[in-house]
């Protein structure tokens, strides 16, 4: 009957005897780890149930040492074909009629669908929380459902890795436009003939290969958003074809020979300096006021540190669940660096640089030894300057308050070096050098 129930239960169960080996081995145990009864009974618990928990303490071998059942233990297993497992794992006693331990079974949940849906969740917040304690930041997002409920063409600018997708996916959640499709296209990936057919599809025949007819971005973000990223990299001759389409809001598939009219909403997005292209002839003017009709200027995360601790956050929640890791936070010192670095790749680059110390933690925080080293360099580099910025600022305030001092004494003393430099308690010689250092000029105090 024992046995019936637990075959029954959708945990996983084991048994092992004084020697640590299987004595049982449930089918869920089978299902979880991929391993089969046949091959795990008789084996040491270790050689079959492989587990982050085997490199330190056991949760079983604490429990027969200690007596004190453990309960919900998370951690994972792997299975033959290289698997991570996300598990919680309970333990208990096997006691004989003379109170002796005689072996112990372990239990273990699998936790995939859970860890799962928990990713999923903390993936479907991330596009949505967009807060920031920052002052220009905050106004931007102020502006996002007003501009979201308009049909205008916006122009997202800001440096690589600030988040102009993401705030172009905020402001298409907002509008009428975002039961629809969010289509985005990287202008500057694309060599010119692909991304003009990429954005208005071609008909079957348009070219060598063209077997059938495929439909272009345009039409996929049809009743919703186009994103075109790196517009500023757009060759001359396809920005009059956008231009005509953002006029005439239509445009011709290649190969076609009628046009097709979009409603897509189109939202636009640079790092370059458009204007600047503008005066050097490299991008059409009177494309460029088409597309920034409302213009949003993205600040560099440099620029809005106080973000910094709530952003690395929100990756660690991310990426801890991705990865199974219970991470707790980061340390304070690791706080400091994020404050101090510059972060030339801006928000992307602290995400790429917090799931790389989430890879890298055992424990359960974020310290300096799992930062990249270019972090602690740059973030030590910028202290010291910061220190000798201090120091020279001392130092020019201290001459001030030199000269302002030896000018007065020898406005008292009339221009006399003696009585100044007695009053000074310093010698004349010294006087002299300092008269000079400072370029004050004695016939004039003489005459006063």
């Amino acid at each position: 009957m024992t046995e019936a129930i637990l075959e029954s239960i959708s945990d996983g169960v084991f048994t092992v005897d004084a020697e640590w080996r299987i004595t049982f081995f449930n089918k869920a145990a089978e299902r979880i780890t991929g391993i089969g009864r046949s091959v795990a009974v008789g084996k040491l618990c270790h050689e079959v149930f492989k587990s982050n928990m085997c490199e330190g303490e056991c949760p079983l071998r604490r429990t027969m040492r200690t007596g004190r059942r453990i309960v919900d233990r998370k951690g994972w297993c792997l299975t033959p074909k290289g698997e991570r497992v996300p598990i919680s794992v309970s333990t208990a006693l096997f006691v004989d009629g003379n109170g002796l331990t005689v072996g112990g079974a372990e239990t273990f949940r699998d936790l995939r669908e859970i860890e799962e849906l928990k990713e999923k969740l903390v993936e479907m917040a991330s596009g949505a929380d967009l807060s920031s304690r920052n002052l220009a930041m905050g106004r931007l997002l102020d502006l996002l459902p007003t501009i979201a409920d308009s049909e205008a063409t916006v122009l997202i600018r800001g440096e690589t890795g600030t988040g102009k997708e993401v705030l172009a996916r905020e402001l298409h959640r907002l509008s009428p436009a975002g039961k629809g499709s969010f289509v985005a296209v990287n202008c500057g990936a694309l060599p010119d003939p692909l991304l003009e057919s990429e954005l208005f599809g071609y008909r079957k025949g348009a070219f060598t290969g063209a077997d059938k007819d495929k439909a272009g971005r345009f039409q996929l973000a049809e009743n919703g958003t186009l994103f075109l990223d790196e517009i500023g990299d757009v060759s001359a001759a396809l920005q009059v074809k956008l231009l005509r389409v953002l006029q005439e809001r239509e445009y011709e598939a290649l190969g076609a020979t009628s046009s097709e009219k979009t409603n897509a909403r189109i939202v636009c997005a640079t790092n370059r300096d458009l204007k600047e292209l503008v005066a050097q002839g490299q991008f059409r003017q009177d494309l460029y006021y088409r597309i920034k009709v409302i213009e949003l200027p993205l600040p560099a995360l440099r620029d809005r540190a106080e973000d910094i601790p709530a952003l690395a956050d929100h990756f660690l929640r991310l990426y801890s669940a991705r990865y199974h890791k219970e991470i707790h936070g980061f340390s304070a010192d690791a706080y400091d660096v994020f404050s101090a670095y510059y972060w030339p790749g801006n928000i992307r680059e602290l995400e790429n640089v917090v799931e790389r110390a989430v890879v890298l933690c055992r424990g359960r925080a974020i310290d300096l030894p799992l930062l990249p080293p270019e972090l602690n360099a740059q973030s030590s580099a910028r202290g010291f300057r910061e220190v000798a910025e201090a120091a020279a600022d001392i130092r020019a305030y201290k001459r001030t308050a030199e000269r302002i001092a030896l000018l007065a004494a020898l406005e008292r003393s009339g221009g006399r070096c003696t009585q100044a430099a007695a009053e000074l308690g310093i010698d004349k010689a010294t006087l002299y050098r300092k008269i000079k250092a400072f370029g004050i000029e004695l016939d004039a105090l003489r005459g006063r």
